[in-house]
């Protein structure tokens, strides 16, 4: 089973991560690493804290925010519509 990341193979992960090792040494990597997960974790809870911003904004103002929804409904329309159109032609064969 041949996996493949933002495709990327082994191989060339194994190159830059040898790469990585070079320029940087092993004594940092694991500060870049632990620098890089705070800062991931600090843009989820920023991002997070937005989306909790906006629905309970939208709730207070009454405003739907689930668009799902709203498509699935356009979705059973269509559908609807497509069954009535060849339902007819169905029950002629």
């Amino acid at each position: 089973m041949n996996t493949t990341i933002l495709f990327i193979g082994g191989p060339e992960i194994f190159i830059i991560m040898l790469i990585v090792v070079m320029v940087f040494g092993a004594d940092k990597i694991p500060e870049i690493a632990r620098g890089l997960g705070k800062g991931m974790r600090q843009v989820k809870d920023a991002t997070n804290d937005i989306k909790r911003e906006i629905n309970d904004s939208s709730k207070k103002h009454g405003l739907e925010t689930d668009i799902s929804k709203d498509i699935k409904k356009e979705v059973d329309s269509v559908k609807d519509k497509i069954d009535d159109l060849t339902g007819p032609i169905k029950r002629q064969f």
